[in-house]
């Protein structure tokens, strides 16, 4: 069989057809992948629902709009704080109010539907069916043309406006119910109404005439040639929040950008969020932005700068006029793994015992469960963690035997020789599919980051004891591929989209593919995602691109913050009272609702347990609040109990108490240790020998400590009852590295080595 070799993906798709052929295979280093799935496997989804030149770009998936792509029928875009639903009538926008939704498993949900809607539509021509025409890193264009009439919407993440621009005619204004006209001062280019007690304001271009046909019907007679309006939900009916919208609301979104930068030697991000308007009219005053709550929480550079803010899924969201803010987010660190636990360990003989019986079982640990990319790609950083562990212990034979293990299994599936597992380039949909499918990865395009999270971590692991082996030409090609799907920096490019799943407005991921559904798109598991960003961190700093590095460190960092607000509610300003009469974090998060539940079952253990693994060195993170791991843990008892009232019963009982143990270490180590169960139940991303390090090394080390950083990318700090810090660097440079901690500790690490330093007392 001839293999095309090729070292750019963007060189391979630009070669002829009499070049190339989708039936040969292509070489990424020593790995392979696909032009086409093999006999059998389905393809992923097309995605035509887009104008031409977004067809030559490969499709923004797993993202808030993604559903308008794949669907005839055009499922609702939750922007926040409107919501959008393009249909055959027209565009319709709404804001969203609370609902509280009961569940049969007796908490409650919160709901924001799209209810009551105003709907937007031309009068002198049918809208055609919406298609995705542009995609900005916040805001997007919907085209309904038909024909050579041109219908044209412009929304974005948290503005209040949808800006439209027809080729001809008048607009059409429909109501959901009879509404009351409200004082719009002396402008008469607003319509303000009162549409079933909320708040909406259209505005129209100079010469514009409202006129309304009945009760629930306006038009809008448009000059010739100024074929354009605003519509927005307004916060409130106040006489200086009208004018305030009106200033704003000829200055259409034309482009939306965020960039990073990671200051390393303060070990924070700044995030720059940037929108470019168009004056449609008069000065161009630029645009309305509403600040979610991870933006303006603690920010010191928008305080005093702030108007007025809707209520919405996400907390208070709030409007700054402006086309430009920043945010600041300190990056908490992490190293590859914890160093061996000391020779006076109490319990090191039963740490001793347990690798070697996790070392007999690593085969089988490997994949106990599924057969696809999600499942192998758990297994496989099961047992790089555990090699770690072996690794500081002392064992150097079983760490190889580890390595050796996880590298022939990496390389049987990216070779390609084998005729059930393999990866494919799809270059209609611009992405690596992985065959066997598992949770609808490639039907839907599902769950990428969690999936690829895994290998990309474990690969790192690998190429901290073998570079060579990872390197580009060898099987880090494939690797390379992979971090491509999920982390692309390019934007508009025809390989992959720029940064698949990650919605930097939002400052979490989305996790699927199409979207589809009446809730819009969502994530359930936070802190895969966060595995997936640590892996980037991770491998950047091994291969020395720091662009990938920061990266990761950006999307690591914004990831936590977003959950820390939208998952866990830290804070105290997101989760409705009616949740938490019942709840303490959201297990699954949408663009219409949030909910204590999974996809998979509704016992308690697992919904809790879904955004905490896998729990690594990474995963300090959700230690940051130890009252919270207490109250959060501390809930589950009453969880356990109303699961049970309802008949039902966890099997096993105690599963996933591991995850639970660890959990409670990063706020209570002793307490955890004292509790950890040896022979209970393991997690299939786990090993008992994994979880035993880590709580010795806990009580050893203390908790982790935010409060101290470094000027490196790579390092923890913990902080013991006794106040006594345990500081850990890790060099993964050829060269000797001093690091500088926050609190005046300095360390000078080793090549390739990680550094430790432990007080005697504060």
């Amino acid at each position: 069989m001839k293999l095309i070799h090729g070292s750019c993906l963007a060189a391979l798709l630009g070669l002829g057809s009499a070049s190339v052929t989708l039936a040969q295979p292509v070489k990424a280093g020593a790995g392979t992948y696909f032009l086409q799935p093999k006999a059998g496997d389905k393809p992923p989804p097309a995605a035509p629902r887009r104008t031409d030149a977004l067809l030559k770009q490969a499709a923004p998936t797993n993202q808030w709009y993604s559903s308008l792509m794949f669907s005839d029928q055009p499922e609702v875009i939750y922007a926040q704080p409107l919501t959008i639903l393009a249909t055959a009538s027209g565009l319709e926008m709404a804001l969203a109010r609370k609902e509280v939704v009961p569940t049969e498993r007796r908490d409650v949900e919160i709901h924001y539907p799209h209810r009551d809607p105003l709907r937007i539509s031309p009068v002198a021509f049918e809208p055609g069916p919406a298609r995705l025409a542009k995609a900005t890193d916040w805001a997007i264009d919907i085209d309904q043309s038909r024909g050579s009439d041109q219908m044209l919407v412009t929304v974005a993440h948290g503005s209040p406006y949808a800006s439209f621009r027809i080729s001809r005619g008048d607009v059409r204004v429909q109501l959901p119910a009879a509404a009351q006209r409200l004082e719009s001062g002396s402008d008469p280019r607003v319509l303000a109404l009162r549409v079933k007690d909320q708040p909406y304001a259209l505005f129209g271009p100079t010469g514009v005439r409202w006129e309304q046909v009945s009760p629930t019907e306006w038009i809008g007679h448009l000059p010739e040639g100024k074929g354009y309006l605003a519509a927005a939900a307004l916060p409130d009916e106040q006489a200086q929040t009208l004018q305030l919208f009106t200033r704003h609301a000829y200055a259409f979104v034309e482009d939306t950008r965020v960039t990073w930068h990671f200051e390393v030697a303060t070990s924070q991000v700044e995030t720059t969020f940037q929108a470019t308007t168009r004056s449609m009219e008069g000065p161009d005053h630029g645009p309305l932005l509403g600040l979610y709550p991870h933006h303006w929480f603690r920010n010191g550079t928008v305080e005093g700068r702030l108007g007025p803010a809707f209520e919405t899924l996400r907390g208070q969201i709030r409007l700054l006029p402006a086309t430009e803010f920043k945010t600041r987010t300190t990056y908490g660190g992490f190293v590859p793994y914890w160093p061996a636990v000391a020779a006076d360990t109490p319990r090191l003989a039963d740490l001793r015992d347990l690798m070697k019986t996790d070392q007999r079982n690593a085969r089988r640990m490997m994949l106990e469960i599924g057969n696809g990319a999600y499942w192998q790609g758990k297994g496989l950083q099961r047992i790089t963690q555990l090699m770690s562990v072996v690794e500081q212990q002392g064992d150097l034979a079983g760490r190889d035997q580890l390595l050796k293990l996880t590298q022939k299994r990496i390389e049987s599936w990216f070779s390609g020789d084998s005729q059930k597992t393999y990866f494919h380039y799809d270059s209609g949909l611009g992405t690596v599919v992985a065959y066997p499918e598992e949770y609808f990865a490639v039907q839907q395009m599902n769950d990428h980051h969690f999936h690829y999270g895994y290998w990309i971590r474990a690969m790192a692991d690998i190429a901290l004891r073998d570079p060579a082996w990872a390197a580009k030409a060898q099987w880090g090609g494939m690797t390379e591929m992979l971090i491509a799907d999920i982390a692309t920096m390019q934007r508009g490019g025809k390989d992959f989209p720029f940064l698949r799943n990650f919605d930097p407005y939002e400052g979490h991921s989305w996790a699927s593919g199409i979207g589809l559904g009446p809730h819009g798109n969502n994530q359930e598991s936070s802190s895969e995602a966060v595995n997936a960003w640590a892996g980037l961190i991770l491998w950047g700093e091994i291969t020395g691109n720091h662009a990938l590095r920061d990266l990761g460190v950006y999307l690591y960092s914004s990831e936590i913050e977003a959950l820390n607000h939208y998952w866990f509610d830290l804070h105290g300003l997101v989760l409705a009272p009616e949740y938490l009469a019942k709840n303490v974090e959201v297990s699954m998060l949408f663009g219409g609702k949030y909910a204590h539940n999974t996809w998979w079952t509704d016992e308690p253990r697992q919904i809790k347990g879904i955004n905490l693994l896998p729990l690594t060195s990474a995963s300090g993170y959700l230690g940051r609040d130890p009252q919270y791991v207490k109250r959060n843990l501390g809930a589950l008892p009453a969880e356990m109990a109303l699961h049970a009232a309802r008949g039902k019963r966890a099997d096993p009982p105690d599963i996933w108490q591991d995850l639970f143990t660890k959990y409670l270490a990063l706020a209570d180590p002793q307490a955890a240790l004292a509790g950890w169960d040896r022979w209970g139940s393991v997690e299939f991303g786990d090993t008992r020998s994994h979880t035993l390090h880590w709580l010795l090394s806990l009580n050893e080390m203390g908790t982790p400590d935010p409060t101290v950083t470094a000027d490196t990318a790579l390092y923890s700090v913990f902080r013991r009852p006794d106040g006594a810090r345990t500081y850990l660097a890790y060099n993964a440079t050829p060269s000797p590295l001093t690091v500088r901690f926050s609190s005046g500790r300095t360390l000078t690490v080793a090549p390739n080595s990680l550094s430790t330093h432990k007080e005697t007392q504060p």
